[in-house]
């Protein structure tokens, strides 16, 4: 147990710090429930997609290569109590790959009860880019941004859309997003630039769900809480080190850090909730600036733009 969790008690949801996804979906039937998750094959990916598979959801398990997701799927479904999860391949730096995911998942005719965006990369120690843009910025937003709304017509009418953020957003530079510098290349700052990415990821949240406004659908954003993942695995020697260090004392466990993203997805008490930030399970405070609607509509213009003119 970590120091954390003798301090932070469990909120309004009945859920706190420590509670796991397997906690916050005990008792819960997701039979009939189709769920798409991104980045399964490893750390809060996979938990997510085990503890879905556990309740019973159809869960399609997207990841880099068809090779990861196959291997995911195939361990989850040794504990699946509902349909083996469905592999995807969904490398979110390569919009060829991400538009192939799509159209698999119109030919397929796959609905979702919930969209979860958990892929991600973190930290990147140099500047790094994709199609001429900074490469977490693409990466975690830009490739969600067209994996999202492309198939937002798969999503039932009470469906949810969760983004995964962080509580990094809080490094993003002045005014949310460098427009002016999504190269990079003005200047390079590690946590900046991730903080840029997340913070974009709450945005985008924020923005569709002003425009599912009217319907019962929902989008929202998480921060999972800091935890030992494979995520880590581009930061610094020192900082890996630290991160090894500080571990046992204050970071979460992968079991809790996947509760947050599971309990917005799925969970009855955050059915009709939309526009909001989620951590520790409960409905949290963020920066200011991610309340900004022409902020947000700003930055979904300009993804759009990017996307159409990206090739393939």
């Amino acid at each position: 147990m970590s120091i954390l969790q003798h301090f932070k008690g469990k909120g309004k949801s009945g859920f706190g710090y420590s509670s796991t996804a397997e906690e916050v979906t005990d008792g819960l039937s997701l039979d009939g429930k189709t769920i798409l998750v991104t980045g399964c094959n490893s750390g809060l990916g996979y938990e997510t997609l085990r503890v879905l598979s556990l309740r019973g959801a159809q869960v399609v398990g997207a990841a880099r290569t068809l090779d990861k997701a196959k291997t995911a799927c195939a361990q989850a479904a040794k504990t699946s109590s509902g349909a083996s999860p469905i592999p995807l391949e969904c490398e979110l730096s390569q919009p060829t790959s991400v538009r192939a995911c799509v159209a698999q998942i119109k030919k397929e005719g796959l609905k979702f009860d919930a969209i979860l965006c958990n892929a991600g990369i973190m930290a990147l120690p140099k500047l790094h880019q994709a199609f001429g843009l900074e490469l977490q910025f693409f990466t975690n937003h830009i490739g969600h941004f067209m994996l999202v709304t492309g198939i937002l017509d798969q999503l039932n009418d009470q469906g949810r859309v969760v983004m995964l953020s962080s509580g990094a957003h809080n490094m993003a530079p002045r005014g949310g997003i460098s427009f002016d510098n999504l190269s990079g290349e003005k200047e390079y700052r590690a946590w900046t630039a991730y903080g840029q990415s997340k913070m974009a990821n709450l945005l985008f949240s924020k923005e569709l769900a002003r425009r599912l406004a009217g319907t019962s659908k929902t989008a929202n954003a998480v921060h999972p809480g800091v935890i030992p993942t494979p995520l880590g695995r581009n930061m610094n020697p020192i900082a890996q080190k630290l991160f090894r260090t500080l571990t046992p004392l204050v970071l979460k466990t992968p079991q809790q850090g996947a509760a947050t993203q599971v309990y917005a997805a799925v969970h009855p008490k955050a059915a009709g909730i939309s526009g909001s930030y989620f951590a520790d399970c409960n409905v949290a405070s963020h920066r200011s600036d991610a309340n900004d609607p022409e902020l947000a509509r700003r930055l979904w213009d300009v993804s759009e733009k990017i996307a159409i003119n990206l090739p393939g």
